[in-house]
């Protein structure tokens, strides 16, 4: 029975963080896969993905909504709206709102009449976003607590900016849409991923940042403004037999637990996703850590000759006798914490220039055990959704959503 059933009238979602993570177990997942850059002409699709055990079909995909276009690059998608609307009986969580990256495409994905069969609703076509926004690239979608859906864009449509690296967190003032301030984060940090507390009381959060591979916690200050501090760094690895003598640990996804115990990280290019106890927020504590895959695997043509952190290099990573190409990228988390979803994809341009195996073999999606008292991290050596047997051919899969809202697309305020 689901919680709308259960509490009769009542919004989307669940009322607290913490009733979401009394919410049921995770049966299908949403990831949108991308046929981009890998030389085969197929339109981009949306799997939907059974990670059901009790089910015949676990770890198999059981439907593909294939775009109506060819070369999307389809990204970051995000929910019509949020548990933050729990109280509003007219709203429903049923639309997954779906950009493209590169052709500037939205689409809205009906996922409320089948959810195991999801259909498009509609299509928002890039010379309305160009001509009534001046933006281009959209990113990432997220659902706010007025009801509105926000979309992140990287240009405009003469092409200015796309792609280009940055170094701040900027804030705005959501009621006039005014820019207010910017904090620093350092030369080439390229923060990606923002993630604030679930608490809605609580003004912090940490951010991501990939190529200086560092975490750093954001904060609303005494007197109004937001100030940040840097809480986690991954240090770089020296190497020969790659393009730099320094291999960052290139932080591509982070997210945190409903209950705000721990916080989660992939390093793209290491190859390890690393758990942390943020129970202190300011002192982050490592419990958990496990190797998926990488640049560094021994054997491999990259020689680590000098790291801050291991004693060797990790082995290659294998599961049900697939060697695993590329890294951990994107993470979920189940709403109990207890199961880490990760996928291996973060950018077809990237994945065939940093990972060209990647590409021609298609990308994976794992799930990692979860120790939620102690912490700690284990590879379920019995799921392994190979989306390099996809009927036309190796693809990339990226980012993982639960129906109903997950721990990195939903809000409470």
């Amino acid at each position: 029975m689901s919680n709308n059933a259960k509490c009769g009238a009542c919004g989307p979602g669940y009322e607290t963080p913490l009733d979401a993570m009394k919410g049921p177990r995770e049966e299908i997942v949403y990831l949108p896969c991308i046929y981009r850059n890998t030389g085969i002409e197929k339109p981009d699709y949306v799997a939907t993905v059974d990670v059901d055990p009790k089910s015949p079909h676990y770890c198999q995909v059981i439907h593909r909504l294939p775009m109506p276009n060819l070369r999307d690059e389809l990204h970051h998608s995000g929910w019509n709206t949020c548990s933050s609307s729990f109280g509003d009986v007219t709203k429903k969580r049923n639309r997954l709102i779906l950009p493209s990256l590169i052709s500037s495409r939205i689409y809205v994905v009906d996922v409320g009449t089948d959810m195991r069969a999801p259909r498009i609703h509609k299509m928002i076509e890039p010379v309305n976003i160009f001509w009534k926004c001046g933006l281009a690239n959209p990113h990432t979608t997220h659902c706010l607590g007025n009801g509105e859906i926000m979309i992140s864009s990287m240009g405009d449509p003469s092409g200015n900016g796309k792609g280009s690296y940055g170094r701040y967190i900027n804030v705005w003032d959501w009621t006039t849409h005014v820019f207010t301030q910017s904090v620093d984060l350092g030369e080439d940090s390229i923060p990606l991923e923002i993630r604030f507390l679930h608490n809605p009381d609580a003004a912090e959060g940490y951010v991501g940042c990939a190529l200086s591979s560092a975490i750093h916690r954001f904060y609303k200050t005494g007197n109004g403004n937001w100030a940040a501090e840097k809480v986690v760094q991954v240090p770089s690895k020296k190497v020969n037999g790659w393009l730099f003598p320094d291999m960052p640990g290139l932080i591509t996804d982070i997210l945190i637990s409903l209950d705000d115990r721990f916080l989660y990280f992939s390093n793209w290019l290491h190859g390890d996703i690393r758990q942390y106890d943020i129970s202190d927020t300011r002192k982050p504590k490592l419990v958990g850590q496990v190797f998926l895959g990488g640049k560094i695997p021994r054997g491999g043509p990259i020689v680590v000759v000098e790291d801050q952190e291991l004693n060797s290099q990790p082995e290659p990573f294998v599961i049900k006798g697939k060697r695993v190409q590329g890294g951990p990228q994107m993470i979920q988390l189940s709403l109990d914490g207890k199961r880490l979803y990760v996928s291996t994809s973060l950018y077809s341009a990237w994945d065939k220039q940093f990972y060209p195996d990647l590409v021609k073999e298609g990308s994976v999606m794992l799930q990692i055990d979860v120790d939620t008292e102690k912490g700690g991290l284990k590879v379920n050596k019995n799921f392994l959704v190979d989306f390099g047997k996809e009927p036309d051919g190796p693809v990339l899969a990226h980012e993982i959503r639960y129906p109903g809202g997950d721990c990195s697309s939903d809000i409470w305020i």
